[in-house]
């Protein structure tokens, strides 16, 4: 756990970046006018009592903006997607609307219960291209709904002390999957309890399918997935080979991904950005005593270094809301550089990741130096995308990865499997 000096290390940065918002007219450009009448919007949210971000961006708006109040309606996370669908339903019209996922912002949108943001982003001739291409996941039939404000990314954790044993370079930024392969390999010893993994690939149908839309030529939402087989090839290969741990194994026990890894077992590990703060924790907590780093996701050949996929957390506009243009406003900020300034600091990952954002994120304790290149994406594809059916296409690659992965079926059994039921869905 962080220490009171950490905390109050924290606190301090954060009340740094309000004052030098406030000073600096951060945001004086199309901004709501301090001059103007009392404005109050409300926000839906999540866990607001253990969530510190909610709250510190909108400090920092309000100082920026004395006129405006923002008040959060705070739900459950548990239920939020189930209550905001039922207040949305009922004639809710809280202003600004957070987006948890896209199956919700998919169906917000297709009931037309929030805005499309087009002549907002037009009008204030807003750079979309500062998301790394997150934007464009968010437009649907051409319109963007919501602007993304958090984004978890996949990235590569290492064993830095396993890498040093076996005296082999670090990971770099730039790794195709078939180095990533050779290496697992090169790292790969000992035997029983002494063995070392060269790499770990947690139960998710995600540490397999994300690399395979890396190129952009693919989505999760496809007609033939023969696509994936050269990454499900090369990952079945490796657990046959010992060089990843047994995923029937993983499954059977319940294994986190977390465990291999913290104790020592694996020296690399694709997992997402969220997964940074638990080894900071773990690690300030003498949980385990290792030099750990991060590097950027391994991707195709042929594709950019900095190329990942990842979750995205956005905001809307209520259809219902009447103060639509003050929540623009407040949305362009939370989204902006402001906003993104105020969650590094509180060590969350923002959308947008500038060189400045993410020298913030890594300054703080107990993040490897490297994090500043090794978050620096140049585009992020979305690991679910936009589409009605959505929910019922995951369900069925879930299925066919756990049979593919358990040698149940073939690859191309699977993935032919796999393709059938989902043209049925799609129609």
């Amino acid at each position: 756990m962080a220490t009171w000096s950490n905390r109050r290390a924290v606190n301090t940065l954060v009340a740094l970046v309000v004052v030098a918002l406030v000073v600096s007219g951060g945001f004086l450009s199309g901004r709501v006018s301090a001059q103007g009448e009392r404005i109050t919007l409300t926000m839906s949210a999540w866990d607001v009592a253990t969530t510190p971000y909610w709250q510190a961006v909108i400090d920092a708006y309000e100082a920026a903006n004395p006129n405006v109040t923002v008040e959060l309606v705070d739900i459950s996370s548990a239920e939020y997607q189930d209550v905001m669908n039922i207040r949305l339903s009922g004639g809710d019209d809280t202003d600004i609307i957070t987006v948890k996922d896209i199956p919700g912002y998919a169906a917000m949108l297709t009931r037309n219960q929030i805005i499309p943001l087009n002549e907002y982003v037009e009008r204030d001739a807003l750079d979309l291209s500062v998301y790394s291409g997150a934007a464009e996941e968010l437009t649907y039939e051409g319109s963007i709904y919501a602007l993304p404000f958090r984004s978890d990314i996949w990235i590569l954790f290492y064993n830095k002390d396993i890498f040093d044993a076996a005296g082999v370079d670090y990971p770099t930024n730039d790794m195709t999957w078939a180095e990533f392969d050779a290496l697992a390999r090169q790292l790969t010893s000992g035997s029983g309890a002494d063995k070392i993994y060269g790499a770990h690939f947690h139960v998710w149908r995600s540490c397999v399918q994300l690399a395979t839309v890396q190129d952009g030529l693919h989505t999760i939402i496809a007609d033939d997935y023969s696509f994936m087989a050269p990454m499900y090839e090369m990952v079945t290969a490796m657990q046959k080979d010992g060089i990843v741990m047994d995923y029937g194994e993983l499954r059977a026990g319940n294994i986190h991904y977390s465990g291999p890894f913290i104790n020592g077992q694996v020296a690399m590990l694709p997992m997402g950005s969220w997964f940074i703060g638990r080894l900071v924790a773990d690690q300030a907590a003498g949980i385990f005593d290792f030099d750990w780093g991060v590097a950027a996701f391994p991707h195709p050949e042929g594709v950019a270094p900095g190329t990942t996929a990842g979750t995205l957390t956005s905001l809307a506009i209520n259809a219902r809301s009447d103060n639509k243009d003050a929540a623009w406003d407040f949305i362009k900020f939370y989204s902006g550089p402001e906003g993104a300034k105020v969650l590094a600091s509180l060590g969350n990952l923002p959308a947008l990741r500038t060189p400045e954002v993410l020298e913030i994120f890594a300054s703080l304790d107990g993040i490897p130096a490297e994090a500043t290149e090794a978050l620096q994406t140049t585009t992020v594809r979305l690991e679910l995308p936009m589409h009605p059916h959505v929910g019922e296409v995951e369900q069925i690659l879930n299925e066919q990865h756990d049979l593919i992965m358990t040698n149940s079926v073939s690859v191309q059994e699977g993935l032919e499997e796999a393709t059938s039921r989902i043209r049925d869905v799609l129609g």
